[in-house]
């Protein structure tokens, strides 16, 4: 229990990751500055790319093989440039707090968006996904909410949106090969994005009471 409330092992490990991850796509934050994309195009860029991921998995059950890759495909480059504009507005001094709400508000669509591409494409169970997306929703809710309070929440609980596109992207792999995978796939992450919700609150609670 003390594992489920305090955080999964090895969380410590994954934002030190995360944060190389960062560091090492210094060229392309150069690269994209020189092309003239402020954080707030890249963003853009990254939920345009969100939402045609999100059309690839509604149609994905006409064409799985094409579609569930090529919904794989945009959907981590719509995360890469959901870490590229970041680091371009810390690296280029272009950090605002219209453009971490602009962000913020624009991965909230792309998650719903990508959810409902999965709902509607009818490979997976409507209930699973609902409480899916609904968890992705509230892990991201509690953040903030958590944060406007003055609460840090970095690495507090495990399904964080970097960690949902991981699991995401490797459960819709393995349906291209067996497509009830996918369900699977949304049935693990409504229970961890769940679970980082309660996490999330056991800490704010904790903290507040000290």
């Amino acid at each position: 229990m003390a594992i489920v409330i305090n955080g999964f092992e090895g969380l410590e490990v994954l934002t030190k990751l995360k944060k190389r991850i960062q560091e090492m796509l210094g060229a392309e934050a150069n690269i994209a500055h020189r092309l003239g994309l402020t954080p707030n195009k890249i963003s853009i860029i990254g939920f345009i790319l969100s939402l045609a991921a999100a059309v690839a998995y509604a149609v994905a059950s006409t064409w799985p093989v094409l579609f569930l890759v090529l919904a794989v495909v945009l959907m981590l480059a719509s995360g890469f440039c959901d870490t590229l504009d970041g680091i371009v507005a810390r690296t280029f001094n272009q950090s605002s707090m219209f453009g971490a709400f602009f962000d913020s508000l624009l991965d909230r669509y792309a998650d719903i968006a990508i959810y409902a591409g999965i709902i509607i494409s009818g490979l997976c169970n409507t209930t699973w996904g609902l409480v899916a997306l609904s968890g992705s929703v509230l892990v991201s809710y509690t953040r903030a909410r958590a944060e406007g309070i003055g609460i840090k929440m970095e690495s507090v609980g495990f399904a964080e949106r970097a960690e949902r596109m991981l699991i995401l992207g490797i459960f819709t792999i393995g349906a291209v090969f067996y497509l009830p995978v996918l369900n699977v796939g949304i049935m693990v992450l409504a229970v961890l994005t769940n679970v980082t919700v309660i996490q999330r609150v056991y800490h704010v609670f904790k903290t507040l009471k000290k």
